[in-house]
Formats: C-alpha cells, structure tokens, sequence
C-alpha cells in the first residue's frame, strides 16, 4: 500500500463517469476521474506534486479509487487510468500494487480494467506488452484511451491488442456533419471487427453524434449525452432512444 503520509498537504478525492452497453441499457464500467477536494481538474491536483513523486502520487491515486469504488458499492468494471512510465515502472510493480489493493479490498481481478493514457511516446513496445500480458493473465481488462490522437494510433494498437479501444472525442465530436471522419471511423471498426476489440465511443454529447456512431455498430458509450462524471458518487444515467 503507497504510503499516503508523503503527500499530506495535498488533498484529492474522485469523480465517476459511466460506461453503458447500448445493446443491453446496462452499466458495465465505470472510469475513475482525479479530482481535487473542491472539485478541482487533475492538473490543478497533479500540479501540487513535486514532478519526482508525480508517478507515486498517481499509484496513490489509483489506490484510494479502488477504496471509493469499493465503499460506492461498484460492482461491475473500474477503469483506471495508467501511462505507459507507470505501467513499465519496476517491471509492473504499479499493476501488481494496484492488484493487491483491490484483492485487499475484496474485490475481483477481472473487475479491474488498465486504460492506458498515451501522453508519452513508448520506448520499449516489448517490454509494455508483457507487463499486460502478466495483467491479462490475472483477468485485468486492457484499453487504450484517446485512440486515434497523439501516440495511440495503428501500430500501438497491433502490438499491445487491447480488449477495448476508446475512441478519441476529437475524432467524434459532430462526426454527423463530417464525412472525412466518418470514414475513418468505419475504418477504425472494421479493423477492430476483424481483431476482436470492442470500440467504445468517449465524450459523446449530442444525440446526432450518438445516432450516427450506433449505426455504425458501437455498443459501448460514455459522455455527457449519458451522465456527467459524479463527484463521490454514481451519477443517474439517461439512455438516448435507440
């Protein structure tokens, strides 16, 4: 367990966004979101951590969600995210703390799902997919986030095969009036169908945006069309026709 007693000036807290399966109205995960105490950004929180415990402080983190999530009665998926340094830090000491903690808490290894944030460009693609495959092998779920931005393109995805990509908002915001990019979404989903990764549409707001990307075939949904992240909670969940 991370020794929260480093960062005691530093007060944080949590938020909880909804992920739905559309072919079932169901919640099936939810992704754990930093927050500050009074509902601050996770950079305003990060900012407050001197940049040699950053990565520490993020374990922490990634900790007490589990705890929140536990005490919130969360009984599906959890998403938390990690980057590419946390996941290869110590050979996957992170993945494997962040294991023990949920198993502490009497929670399921398969309910734990890795989001791998891409800020970063990977420098060792080998060594990150073994560290997931250990996780793979103790029933954690693999996604990559923000796909379709900054590094997280084509060959991360070949190489690390995740069980879910989230595609980037940026790709998907007013996809209805922007032909270009709906082709390429199709594109994204056909590669995914031929790979057996689930596409999971993030930042979703608007009922157009959802009609089209349903269509398409995409079951799994987050954004605020669904429910804005909860601070310290499980927020309701409205679900589009459809």
């Amino acid at each position: 367990m991370t020794d929260d007693s480093l960062f005691s000036g530093i007060e944080f807290t949590h938020a909880f966004q909804p992920i739905v399966d559309m072919d079932t109205g169901q919640i099936v995960s939810y992704e754990v979101l930093l927050r500050g105490k009074c509902n601050e950004s996770p950079g305003a929180v990060f900012g407050k951590v001197t940049p040699a415990k950053l990565m520490l402080f993020d374990q922490l983190s990634r900790e007490k969600a589990l705890v929140m999530a536990r005490n919130l009665g969360i009984s599906c998926r959890i998403n938390l995210n990690f980057t590419p340094g946390a996941i290869l830090f110590e050979n996957g000491r992170y993945v494997h703390d962040t294991m023990q903690a949920a198993v502490r808490l009497g929670m399921h290894t398969s309910q734990l799902v890795i989001e791998i944030t891409e800020s970063e460009c990977i420098h060792d693609i080998k060594h990150l997919v073994a560290v997931l495959n250990d996780a793979r092998r103790e029933q954690f779920t693999i996604a990559i986030d923000d796909f379709g931005s900054g590094y997280a393109g084509l060959n991360m995805l070949a190489e690390i095969q995740p069980d879910i990509i989230k595609l980037d908002m940026s790709l998907l915001r007013d996809i209805e009036l922007h032909g270009p990019r709906q082709s390429i979404v199709r594109a994204i989903i056909q590669v995914c169908l031929e790979l057996g990764i689930d596409p999971l549409a993030e930042g979703v707001e608007s009922e157009a945006e959802f009609n089209f990307l349903r269509q398409t075939g995409i079951s799994l949904f987050q954004g605020y069309l669904f429910a804005k992240p909860g601070f310290e909670c499980l927020p309701e969940v409205s679900l589009p026709p459809g």
